[in-house]
């Protein structure tokens, strides 16, 4: 006992030694403007902070690893939030935070993920084992499932500017993440080049604006047809590739669409891009306060039917997208969750497990590869123009790698081939950014950290995907 603490406290202070090295140039000495001079200013208090939060990590890790894995995530998370939405805002803009109300919501909302997570994850075993075993999983009760649409759909009228945008980004995150998941959970497919089917899709509805004055709905589906031929021929080339040589492969695919979008002038405005795309119209009825030359507006619409005067706000226009935006997210989950459940997504799992023994059962994995590329595209494609309508503008730098990074990172975190752990990581990883806004310029270090610790504590996600076994007792 004795000599396990010694060895604990010798890799604490190490440790800790090491958060100073590192923290003291960045945190430590930041350069700051004074007149036309730049001087330095010290704050050693933070990375003293920095080393003490670390010391004490590591001498209670010992203890922390024994506690159930429902436990350590359920700490991690909180002791995460607490630091984003409480502690530094209370430091660095007290008088704002410290109000009854701001200071309610925020201690609430972490109150909220200490009691919802356990909850989640013990309801996520409890639909594996009911499905292992036969019964009616709490998800197929249509009260349920009917319950979570209503909720979804009223929210757009009870949320803000802000938060309406927010979530329409996050419904797009969802579905990029159930696509990916296909490639990645279901086939075991690593892809780094993701964001390149995603750039397709949106730079499709935006060209086919420019040079056809094709409308949103007529776009849409011309999106995902392309994007998922170019996942078809993405395939080709990385049917005899696995593991970190697929992934270098897709990265590069990523990087040559980013490049070619950005030196293709001519047709896509390089570094500028294509503004002005239109938002999508309800039945050709456009969602604007002037309509074009020979068009009406849903508004106008409304008054000459109905008799209503309705007048246009742009809210209206953010509660549209975010609604189709949910159509969307609804209809990947199910087409995703009936894939699985076909032959199709059999084949899928077959070739994640062993692609040897994929091949001896009579499977033929070329198609089984090229089948996951090209639907995983389809759903980018889909993603990518609802972007380009939400933004009204598509420009290379909006699929950059770290785009690609983010939904593999969603798809890990949420747990790889589980649908309702890749809808809460996409959930998580797009909404608290935006929520701890003064939390921004540490951003990637905290998701880095997040990280980190999900491999060390949990490897399989927040809500990993129950596989069904069977079990011999003698």
């Amino acid at each position: 006992m004795m000599g396990t603490m010694q060895s604990t406290f010798k890799n604490a202070v190490i440790a800790s030694i090491l958060t100073a090295i590192i923290l003291m140039p960045i945190v430590g000495m930041p350069l700051q403007r004074e007149g036309i001079n730049l001087v330095i200013n010290y704050q050693i208090w933070k990375v003293g902070v920095g080393c003490l939060a670390v010391f004490l990590f590591q001498m209670a890790s010992p203890f922390f690893v024994r506690l159930p894995s429902v436990s350590r995530l359920t700490i991690i998370v909180v002791a995460v939030l607490s630091l984003i939405l409480i502690v530094h805002p209370l430091y660095s803009d007290y008088a704002a935070v410290a109000t009854m109300w701001s200071l309610a919501w925020r201690v609430g909302l972490v109150v909220f993920c200490a009691v919802a997570i356990p909850l989640l994850i013990r309801l996520n075993e409890r639909i594996a084992s009911s499905r292992s075993e036969s019964r009616p999983a709490l998800t197929s009760n249509p009260w349920v499932v009917a319950a979570v649409i209503v909720v979804a759909v009223v929210w757009p009228f009870m949320a803000d500017r802000s938060a309406l945008n927010v979530s329409t980004l996050v419904l797009i995150y969802i579905v990029l993440g159930l696509g990916l998941n296909i490639v990645v959970g279901f086939a075991g497919l690593l892809d780094l080049g993701y964001v390149g089917f995603y750039a397709i899709g949106a730079y499709t509805y935006a060209l086919l604006f420019k040079f056809c004055g094709l409308g949103f709905w007529e776009a849409l589906p011309v999106a995902g047809l392309i994007t998922a031929i170019f996942g078809f021929i993405l395939g080709f080339p990385v049917l005899r590739l696995r593991g970190d040589y697929l992934a270098i492969v897709t990265l590069g695919f990523g990087e040559i669409i980013r490049l070619l979008l950005l030196n293709l002038n001519q047709w896509t405005g390089g570094p500028d891009g294509i503004s002005n795309i239109p938002k999508p119209s309800i039945f050709g009825l456009e969602m604007s306060r002037r309509a074009s030359d020979g068009g009406q507006t849903f508004h106008q619409f409304v008054l000459s039917t109905l008799g209503i005067d309705w007048s246009f706000n742009t809210m209206h226009v953010m509660i549209f997208m975010y609604l189709i935006g949910l159509l969307m997210a609804l209809v990947t989950l199910w087409v995703s969750n009936r894939l699985i459940r076909m032959p199709i997504g059999r084949a899928w799992e077959a070739l994640r497990e062993d692609e040897i023994a994929c091949r001896s059962l009579g499977l033929n994995p070329t198609n089984i590869k090229l089948s996951a590329f090209t639907l995983g595209a389809m759903f980018a494609g889909f993603a990518g123009a609802l972007f380009a309508a939400m933004q009204s503008n598509v420009t290379p730098k909006s699929f950059e790698f770290m785009e690609s990074a983010l939904i593999l990172a969603i798809v890990v975190l949420g747990g790889m081939g589980s649908q309702l752990g890749v809808i809460l990581a996409a959930i998580l990883i797009t909404a608290l950014p935006e929520i701890a806004r003064d939390f921004a310029e540490y951003r990637m270090l905290v998701f880095g950290l997040i990280m980190v610790l999900m491999m060390r504590w949990r490897p399989q996600g927040l809500l990993p995907m129950k596989r069904p076994h069977v079990e011999l007792r003698t």
